[in-house]
């Protein structure tokens, strides 16, 4: 832990040779107080005067301290921090001391101010939200205790009124979320909600705008929303008096962040500098900060870089490993030698290292020059490092050298497959993939001929099936060689060009789903073979035992005999010659188990691959196999191993597995026994300039890979220059990451998401749970509710409810492995560091340790799916109770693995009922949901009549009976196409609040070289009728009911309660009746 400084330290720090004074800027979270104002700089919590001048640090945990407040008489400062294994609410003097840890639930809490009057913090946390997607509001004493929930079903971002009686709330916040100008329905209103009357008032409800930051002062309640001309985040103030608007701040380049309200004035940035907004005057300054730091996070430092490598390759005798990690390529011996870093750039980036065949040169890609180009290097020479290409503009991915050392072979971000001629510089187009994304072209494998006449590549058709092509490098022509019936992919040519190896699926086995009638066809992979010429013999010959017949010995006269162009001629015997009439005809399935089967290889009498875990299969591991030619059988070389290159000389294989790598024979058996000094990887990292380029590239991928080339029409040159502007005054990678998020954020479209790479870690602590509500009473807390799911949900359980356990609802819980639980903290004080530990537990029915029993239970690591199914089932259960069980109703909670898990898991049981609720509400999204809507679109093909039994119907599992859908403003992506898809197919109304409005999607990007990802929306939905969806705007329900806070306080959810109000109505005028069986036909 990073020491907390105070005032006693600065004449010290001040004077100390190795800090120096900075004219800071990226002052974040920033509050004021009548003299001081505090923020967050450089990751740690700094106080500056309010006039400005020089800061002093007050705390600096690891990671980042986040949204510091001060306390109403400004003595005393609540902030969120990481000191102790998770972020909590932390209370520290102003004047500097030890902080006070006051929450330690393992959620996230994140403070947003003190009550009035200056005993309790109040926080956003969401430790007992029923949902991941929203938050809860809750306040803890100063002093540490007991928290207490406020009544509010979401909150976010809030500020009580002056006399403490009502509050103005955002329940959903857009803040962090990269998205400007968005007018979705996950833009909030500022509601007024009072506490004694349960009732709420929206003041903003006429305005699509975003409204963030609500801060009441007096007779105004000021905010931050994007509603003005200029289309940036501004201070703005609502008259409660007049009911009117006023925008107070008109910044029009950069938006203004979290704003913040003290006695007098109000703080906030923009463009990374302070601000201060004067109540009495109405007018804005900025507030001048110099610092006094180490800059610690900008030293240039020397780090081990293996956990950083993205790409490698391997010598072609195997004898070395080229490694990219973080930018640099590393040369890296099989066993024995010296690791070097060949490029020791740190401003720049180098990416997918290829070693020529004749060990000579090394080629890569490198934006030294602003832009990704290719580069050789001789090998052992790296200053001899030179540029071959001025490309421009583009993304490219791996290298592949042709035998002879004269070509490289590439395939860049639009999927155009490319011919570099080192000796000519020319480039010739090969082909392009028609669907490909990223992880097609950082997958795509090349083949060269062993004359290096022919190059062998796969890509799609419209069909959506791979097929295989040969590219003739002599007279540049591509031809299609398989006919794309089947899918083929991966081709490779043996060593002597005689056969060509690919992979092909051709072998359908249904299997079916134990719920319904649906089935899929996986693991339909096998291994397939081309002779090259018609005369070539098939591998898979019939053998026949023969008698060999000793020929007598001649002698050798080739040298006496050879005549002038003799070379020639055996340069054109080495020619390889492909009969490409009745290709395909010629393939044969190699008798290979079909299964999850990728990268091919081949290497002298073997055919070498990975065999993935089969779908359906119990956990396993790859591994990595080949065909013995000679024997027609498969062996193992090495199980775990994950990937693997072929050396040149197909003698070696570079492999991979459990994050390190080794140098191997391609035998059976091998021994993965000498790993690869990945860990002797070492470089130095100049900050400043790498992150210079991590900048520059996240501006490249979004230019590069935005679906929209014209990017929204944004001037992104504009955006590179405006905020590279701001990136000089970063003084953290976390600054780096905000910086680019709000660069990305300018593009107006959603799934802008950032995140990761090398950044300030704090350390973790898990908190063990019991799966229980606490109630505090006196000293002690007590069991106020053991949570529980359905009856039938047996897939976790509250540790109480288990069979043997006799703790109850209103017992006091005293101890926790003899420690006591006291009110002078949360209860999960004592669970620190105890998930899935098994503990004793002491517990009474009185408060008192007298006549005390203990427990022996094992803790939960997180009750979230607890309490998500006890807040489905509380749900399902008003459903079913309000319908007279006629109603089913299904949560699907997003629209991948766990909302299709969900949706059949509820709808294999409910499929019967005469109607259905679909709540979508909350949708995190994830994939396109077609199978959603095939399963509740499933209409009755036929009847089933039996002599004994019940008549069943066709589909089996299908519901035939009207069904409504719930959606609201935090369902978004899949969640937004899910309803679109609902009222398309004409399932039902929409009831709710209208989605976030987000469907322009990601396929995957590179990586940058810290590890950080980022992401570049590249396709948006389009609908049938050739419209757009409604991006940043959208699905408007068809029935609108707006959350209402005051509602759910009193335990009501008005849009449930809609939605079983017309599903009612639904089942009078549409309810669906089978039809009787008819009478039994005479057949004679």
């Amino acid at each position: 832990m990073k020491k907390i400084s105070s005032l006693l330290a600065i004449g010290f720090a001040c004077s100390s040779s190795l800090l120096a004074q900075t004219d800071a800027s990226l002052f974040r979270f920033p509050d004021v107080s009548q003299t001081q104002v505090i923020f967050t700089y450089a990751n740690d919590v700094w106080v500056v005067a309010k006039e400005g001048g020089m800061a002093y640090k007050l705390s600096s945990p690891p990671g980042v301290e986040m949204m510091p407040k001060f306390s109403p008489d400004g003595k005393q400062v609540a902030y969120t921090a990481d000191y102790d294994g998770n972020r909590d609410v932390y209370v520290i003097p102003v004047a500097g001391g030890i902080p006070k840890r006051l929450t330690q639930h393992g959620y996230n809490d994140r403070v947003v101010d003190w009550t009035n009057d200056g005993k309790s913090i109040l926080f956003a946390s969401g430790r007992e939200s029923g949902k991941e997607r929203y938050n809860q509001f809750y306040t803890v004493p100063a002093s540490g205790g007991v928290e207490t929930k406020l009544p509010l079903a979401y909150a976010e971002y809030g500020s009580y009124s002056p006399d403490g009686k009502q509050m103005a709330v955002v329940i959903m916040s857009q803040v962090g979320r990269n998205w400007k100008r968005y007018r979705g329905g996950w833009n909030d209103d500022i509601r007024i909600y009072d506490f004694a009357k349960q009732t709420e008032e929206n003041i903003s409800a006429t305005d699509d705008a975003g409204e963030e930051f609500p801060m009441w002062h007096g007779n105004y309640i000021y905010f931050l929303s994007d509603r003005g001309p200029e289309v940036r985040m501004n201070l703005w103030r609502y008259d409660l008096n007049k009911k009117s608007f006023e925008q107070i701040t008109k910044f029009t380049d950069y938006d203004v962040h979290f704003p913040s309200q003290g006695p007098d004035d109000i703080v906030f940035e923009a463009a990374g500098k302070l601000y201060l907004y004067s109540f009495a005057t109405g007018q804005q300054k900025e507030i001048k900060v110099t610092a006094v730091t180490d800059g610690l996070f900008m030293k240039p430092k020397t780090v081990a870089v293996n956990s950083y490598m993205q790409h490698a390759a391997i010598s072609p005798d195997g004898k070395r490993a080229l490694v990219e990690a973080r930018g640099e390529i590393f040369s890296v011996p099989a066993e024995n030698g010296y690791v070097k870093d060949l490029t020791a750039t740190s401003g720049f980036a180098e990416r997918y290292p290829s070693w020529s065949p004749d060990g000579k040169s090394i080629a890569f890609w490198s934006d030294r020059s602003g832009e990704y180009e290719l580069w050789l290097m001789e090998a052992g020479k790296e200053s001899s490092a030179k540029r071959l290409t001025n490309y421009g503009a583009g993304y490219r991915y791996a290298i592949s050298w042709s035998p002879d050392n004269k070509k490289l072979a590439f395939i860049d971000k639009a999927g155009k497959i490319k011919v570099y001629d080192i000796a000519s510089g020319s480039t010739s187009d090969v082909d392009q993939g028609l669907f490909f994304s990223h992880g097609n072209m950082e997958g795509f494998t090349f083949s060269w001929s062993s004359d290096s006449r022919w190059l062998a590549y796969s890509r799609d058709l419209d069909n959506f099936h791979n097929a295989i092509f040969i590219y003739d490098v002599k007279n540049k022509k591509s031809q299609q060689v398989t006919s794309g019936f089947y899918n083929c992919s991966n081709p490779v040519f043996d060593a002597e060009s005689k056969y060509l190896y690919l992979l092909t699926s051709q072998s359908f086995s249904p299997s079916y789903s134990d719920q319904d009638n649906t089935f899929i066809y996986a693991n339909s992979t096998g291994i397939a073979v081309i002779g090259l010429q018609k005369s070539t013999p098939s591998i898979l010959y019939p053998k026949n035992d023969t008698v060999a017949i000793k020929q007598e010995e001649k002698a050798d006269t080739s040298k006496k005999d050879a005549k002038p162009g003799s070379d020639q001629k055996k340069a054109d015997s080495n020619a390889v010659v492909i009969d490409f009439d009745g290709m395909e005809q010629r393939m044969e399935l190699l008798p290979v188990t079909n299964g999850n089967i990728g990268t091919l290889n081949v290497v002298k009498g073997k055919v070498l691959y990975e065999r993935y875990q089969n779908t359906g299969a119990a956990d396993g591991q790859p591994s990595l196999k080949f065909y013995d030619i000679e024997k027609r059988e498969e062996k193992t070389i090495l199980d775990g191993a994950e990937n693997y290159i072929v050396s040149a000389n197909r003698e070696k294989i570079l492999v991979f597995k459990a994050g390190t790598a080794a140098i191997i024979n391609p035998d059976e058996g091998a021994k993965f026994d000498k790993p690869l000094h990945l860990n002797e990887m070492q470089m130095t990292v100049d900050p400043v300039q790498e992150w210079k380029q991590i900048f520059t590239d996240a501006w490249r991928i979004e230019r590069d890979y935005f679906y929209d080339a014209n990017m929204h029409g944004v001037d992104w040159n504009l955006m590179y220059k405006r905020y590279a502007k701001i990136l000089e005054g970063a003084a953290t990678r976390e600054d780096v990451d905000f910086i680019i998020g709000e660069m990305i954020g300018e593009l107006n479209s959603s799934h802008t998401y950032h995140g990761g790479g090398d950044m300030e870690n704090a350390r973790s602590q898990k908190t063990g749970y019991i799966g229980i509500d606490w109630e505090a009473e006196g000293n002690y807390y007590k069991v106020k509710k053991i949570i529980h799911g359905a009856s039938w949900d047996a897939e976790v359980h509250s540790p109480l409810d288990l069979a043997g356990v006799d703790i109850k609802e209103g017992n006091y819980i005293l101890a926790v492995n003899g420690i006591p639980i006291t009110t002078d903290n949360e209860p999960f004080a004592a669970f620190q560091g105890l998930a899935n530990e098994t503990v004793e537990l002491t517990y009474n029915t009185t408060a008192s340790f007298n006549g005390a029993k203990t427990a022996i239970v094992k803790t939960l690591d997180d009750e979230y799916r607890l309490r998500n199914l006890a807040w489905i089932e509380g749900m399902r259960k008003h459903v079913d109770e309000a319908t007279n069980g006629e109603v089913g109703y299904i949560f699907v909670p997003s629209t991948g693995i766990d909302g299709q898990n969900e949706l059949l898991r509820q709808f294999a049981a409910q499929w019967n009922k005469k109607a259905l609720i679909i709540d979508e509400r909350f949708n995190d999204g994830g994939q396109i949901p077609d199978r959603f809507i095939e399963m509740l679109n499933r209409t009755p093909l036929s009847y089933v009549a039996t002599r004994d039994g019940k008549p069943w119907q066709f589909p089996g599992y299908a519901n035939f009976g009207p069904k409504v859908m719930l959606i609201n403003g935090w369902s978004g992506s899949g969640g937004d196409a899910f309803p679109t898809y609902f009222r398309e197919k004409h399932l039902g109304p929409l009831i709710g609040s209208r989605t976030w409005g987000g469907l322009i999607g990601i396929s995957g990007y590179p990586d940058l070289i810290d590890g950080a990802g980022i992401t570049a929306p590249s396709f948006r939905i389009y609908n049938p009728d050739g419209t757009w969806f409604k991006e940043g705007h959208g699905v408007d329900p068809d029935i609108e009911v707006p959350e209402d806070l005051g509602a759910m306080a009193k335990g009501i959810d008005p849009q449930l309660e809609r939605a079983i109000t017309e599903i009612k109505n639904l089942l009078k005028t549409k309810g669906f009746t089978a039809p009787p069986v008819p009478k039994v036909e005479k057949r004679n």
